[in-house]
């Protein structure tokens, strides 16, 4: 069997992509100042970032939620890609990105829409988030939203922390959250 030409195979890649026929693009962005990023996007929008640039796991769960046509392709993720750019950059304090939650359930939905209000170089505690979602004593609950939080950066779950103002758990490791707050503005 011959292989395929690395040209082939990004035209064939950006074709299935213009036709519509993917149910999730997917890239590695491997060189952003917070380490590779697997980011996927679906005809909805902005569907997975991911500190964990290993693939497989993150390919079967996209496959599951989305459907299963998950490819490597790189040109739909260009807005986003650009807008994270800027966003480490600090030219960018808010993102104009649709997001697509639909493996989300409903209650993590709600806790992800009420954490996309806390605005850049701002932090909130997991009391504060769980009060604002009408549940005052669902600190702990927050804090598992915010561990699976599908899209992290965008949905800023590092805005998140301890009632004492510590820096307190984080799905992208504690010197992710402190580098991103101190980006920022919101930690010296």
């Amino acid at each position: 069997m011959t292989p395929v030409s690395t040209a082939l195979d990004e035209r064939f890649r950006a074709a299935a992509a213009a036709a519509g026929l993917l149910d999730v693009a997917y890239d590695v962005l491997e060189d952003t100042p917070v380490g590779p990023l697997l980011v996927g996007v679906s005809d909805r929008g902005v569907c997975r970032i991911s500190f964990d640039p290993e693939p497989e796991r993150q390919l079967e769960h996209l496959a599951r939620v989305f459907g299963p046509r998950v490819l490597r392709s790189p040109r739909p993720l260009d807005p986003l890609r650009r807008e994270l750019d800027e966003y480490f950059e600090g030219k960018r304090h808010a993102f104009d990105l649709d997001l697509d939650l639909r493996g989300a359930p409903e209650y993590h939905r709600r806790v992800l829409a009420e954490l996309a209000r806390v605005e850049y170089g701002h932090t909130t505690t997991y009391g504060a988030l769980a009060a604002k979602t009408g549940n005052p004593r669902a600190a702990r609950a927050i804090g598992t939203v915010m561990n699976r939080n599908p899209i992290p950066i965008v949905l800023p779950c590092h805005r998140v922390v301890g009632s004492n103002g510590s820096l307190t758990g984080y799905g992208g490791g504690l010197p992710r959250k402190e580098w991103l707050l101190r980006l920022e503005g919101a930690i010296l």
